[in-house]
């Protein structure tokens, strides 16, 4: 009999070696693990550069940063918080709280759109993980200071103080931009805190226009809308940082999928699951997505009937590049829309996991210590402004880490 018992134990570690118990699960540790590792680089090279949030690389390969006021200085407290959650690494968390402090004036800060990002993103991260009631009065004074941006007769917060058109020397005063639907479940969270529903109603608003005008018959997306204050119309729409006004660009895309997901999860509003299913089968189903699902830039590069504005530098890149940015936002989105999409969900997270782990290849996913110690290459910032071009940047490891996370949670339902 004990003869048989160790043979059999023999027999299923044999098995274990060949067929691992859990190949997600080491998939998930071992990304996270890198991920933990590289963020610890990066602090140690962002302590050298005072009052600056790290952002991407300049040409030699050093990491820079801007200042707290830049749309991207939430995300890497926010990565640093993810990170020393799921390591319990006491270090990191001291990090992540340090540089989550700097970001306490920001709550006063009206002066465009990104408060969302800015705060959320962070202080957001301290609050859940922690519980400490500072981050949430942070948090509600930023909404409210988010909520000055709103406009009754639009309906839409406003994105930038003007927009500065590609085709001609016009500039437009209300200009409203697709990523700004991830900035509303700060007010969202605001709104479930307080019981202000006002806050709510700001949220909903801008999330209806936005679907109303921003969002194609085909469910593909606009970059900027521009409306006019007095009778609320629409009187262009436009691209900032896509490749024409008419072309779908590709993070702008994945800000809808995970904008409109948000917006369901907080209202349970089925127009807004609609158009993120809508919208997530557009970029699935798109002829020009390559085969291991991480886009390129724009969606139509090159393409007949689309055609940049003449002051755009778009015509100064020829090279077709991706964007693992957007591939990354996308695949975080499409872990919470598998939560709601009924028989689809299946689908959305096996694009998700096939997302994460095309990310994960050393194509995409950084060495150790090296790419500036962010943990994804190749992303795109604004080719038409000419900045951040087939660079890492922040917020693409941040959507990186918390798709990792989503992966991770949807294993214990």
């Amino acid at each position: 009999m004990k003869r048989f018992l160790i043979l059999s134990l023999i027999f299923v570690f044999a098995l274990t070696a060949f067929y691992p118990v859990s190949n997600k699960d080491s998939f998930i540790e071992n990304n996270l693990n890198i991920a933990t590792q590289q963020l610890k680089y990066m602090v140690v090279e962002a302590n050298k550069i005072p009052n600056h949030f790290p952002k991407t690389i300049d040409k030699s390969g050093k990491m820079i940063g801007f200042d707290l006021y830049d749309w991207t200085s939430g995300f890497f407290p926010g990565n640093l918080w993810m990170a020393a959650e799921y390591s319990k690494d006491k270090v990191l968390k001291e990090n992540a709280i340090e540089w989550s402090t700097k970001l306490y004036p920001l709550q006063n800060f009206t002066e465009h759109h990104d408060l969302g990002f800015m705060t959320y993103c962070s202080l957001g991260n301290a609050y859940r993980i922690t519980g400490n009631k500072m981050y949430r009065d942070i948090l509600i004074q930023s909404a409210k200071s988010l909520s000055t941006r709103y406009n009754k007769t639009t309906k839409s917060i406003k994105s930038w103080n003007r927009f500065d058109s590609w085709n001609n020397n016009k500039s437009y005063n209300f200009p409203v931009i697709i990523d700004n639907l991830m900035n509303l479940e700060l007010l969202f969270f605001a709104s479930k805190e307080t019981g202000d529903t006002s806050f709510k109603h700001i949220a909903v608003q801008h999330a209806l226009t936005a679907m109303k005008y921003q969002i194609r018959p085909d469910y593909s997306s606009f970059h900027v809308v521009c409306y006019d204050t007095i009778t609320g119309k629409v009187i262009a729409r436009e691209t900032a940082q896509g490749y024409s006004d008419n072309s779908t660009w590709a993070r702008g895309q994945a800000w809808g999928i995970y904008g409109f997901t948000m917006a369901y999860r907080e209202t349970k509003d089925i127009r807004f699951l609609k158009t993120a299913i809508g919208m997530a089968d557009w970029f699935l189903n798109a002829k020009t997505l390559p085969a291991d699902k991480i886009p390129f830039w724009d969606f139509n590069i090159g393409e007949a009937g689309y055609t940049p504005g003449p002051r755009s530098k778009t015509y100064m890149v020829t090279t077709k590049l991706r964007d693992a940015s957007a591939a990354a936002i996308t695949a975080s989105a499409l872990f919470e829309l598998a939560n709601y999409a009924g028989n689809k969900s299946a689908n959305y997270k096996e694009n998700a996991i096939a997302i994460l782990h095309s990310l994960a290849t050393d194509t995409y996913r950084s060495k150790l210590g090296e790419n500036g110690n962010f943990l994804l290459k190749h992303s795109v910032g604004s080719i038409p402004h000419g900045a951040e071009i087939d660079a890492p940047l922040i917020y693409a490891d941040y959507y990186f880490l918390e798709a990792l996370i989503r992966y991770n949670k949807s294993l214990s339902k």
